[in-house]
């Protein structure tokens, strides 16, 4: 028997993949592996990507350790540098930084002595107001970064969609609106908006590079299916399967308690199970009773609090389950989308919370 682990399908990371790249067409593909790549392992997902043209993560930290396991594609610093300190390593390295406030530019126009010019990414504020220029500043520092010595080539210019998980919000229209008209004032020599949602919702569909995070991973970034959306996006397969073993078995009598706080008391006789996984694996702690595992070809109920190594299920009277099953807590069978609705929170979440000591196994 053993405790948590993540199963991680690498055949289905390279039909992602492939449909992805059906749905983006001749557009570049800038596969962002943020947050150890959303749980999965960032230099072996990082290898495993063939047929991707940039690499996009958020902390240079991140960007090094990719450098330093070999990975040579083109890697974009999404959110940018935090030090002008920074610069050089970031010229000698190829690692692309995402410039989105004006101290940035500053310092890029300002440092002596890079050791190659900068290609670097101008993110301008569309409506999100979260990182990006002002765009009444986006003319100026554009034209300033293209005439630098120290900036290979013009920026890439890019923004970010605030409701893309949304296909129908009018704020979409707005930033694209807003975007095109930066797009054709600017005429910069490559363009980007479009993130998983944006991707398969079809919006923003004539810039030239898109950013899949999510949807890499087989998951969708919208709550509900849309008329609007891509059929392609119903081809994307979980990457992650969330495991762990049923390492205890014991029947109860009604009226029985279980776990801290007796938070749980059955209103029969039954059989509980005890899975080796809890919120130190990463498992969400707030998970309420009732959030689905499988098990054997079923779903079977949480119940009690989730504690930080064990959480127990309903096995049902009648049940001659013993320990040795494995248990999936999200995955092909139980999608993290569903267990991110019972829980309240995203899929993001679920997937980057997914504690060090959980085993990745390829």
């Amino acid at each position: 028997m053993r405790a948590a682990w993540a199963a991680i399908d690498l055949a289905a990371l390279s039909d992602n993949i492939d449909v992805i790249r059906e749905e983006a067409g001749a557009r570049k593909i800038l596969a962002v592996l943020k947050a150890n790549a959303y749980g999965h392992g960032l230099i072996r997902i990082a290898q495993e990507l063939h047929d991707v043209d940039a690499i996009g993560v958020a902390r240079l930290e991140e960007a090094l350790e990719l450098r330093a396991a070999g990975i040579s594609r083109p890697i974009v610093l999404l959110e940018g540098f935090f030090a002008e300190d920074q610069l050089p390593m970031l010229a000698a390295s190829n690692i692309q930084p995402v410039i989105h406030h004006r101290w940035q530019v500053n310092a890029v126009l300002s440092i002596q002595d890079l050791p190659e010019p900068l290609k670097v990414w101008l993110k301008v504020d569309t409506g999100m107001h979260r990182l990006g220029v002002e765009p009444n500043e986006a003319e100026r520092w554009f034209k300033a970064l293209t005439e630098s010595n120290n900036v290979a080539s013009s920026p890439i210019l890019m923004s970010h969609l605030a409701c893309a998980d949304e296909p129908e919000h009018e704020k979409n229209e707005q930033q694209l609106a807003y975007f095109s008209s930066l797009v054709a004032s600017l005429k910069p020599e490559a363009t980007s908006i479009a993130n998983s949602g944006a991707l398969f919702a079809r919006l923003g569909q004539s810039h030239d590079w898109v950013r899949p995070g999510l949807a890499m991973y087989g998951i969708s970034p919208f709550l509900q299916d849309n008329k609007a959306l891509s059929p392609r996006l119903k081809q994307l397969r979980p990457v992650m399967k969330l495991c762990a073993d049923l390492i205890s078995t014991r029947d109860i009598k009604k009226g029985d308690s279980v776990g801290y706080g007796s938070a749980w008391t059955t209103s029969r006789d039954t059989r509980i199970g005890i899975v080796a996984i809890g919120y130190g694996d990463g498992y969400p702690r707030l998970a309420p009773q009732g959030t689905p595992v499988w098990i054997d070809g079923k779903r079977y109920p949480l119940v009690a609090r989730v504690a930080m190594d064990m959480v127990t299920v309903d096995l049902g009277p009648g049940s001659t389950m013993e320990p040795g099953k494995t248990a999936e807590l999200w995955g092909p069978n139980l999608p993290v989308e569903e267990i991110a609705q019972h829980v309240g929170t995203v899929a993001y979440e679920l997937l980057c919370n997914v504690a060090r000591r959980v085993t990745l196994v390829y």
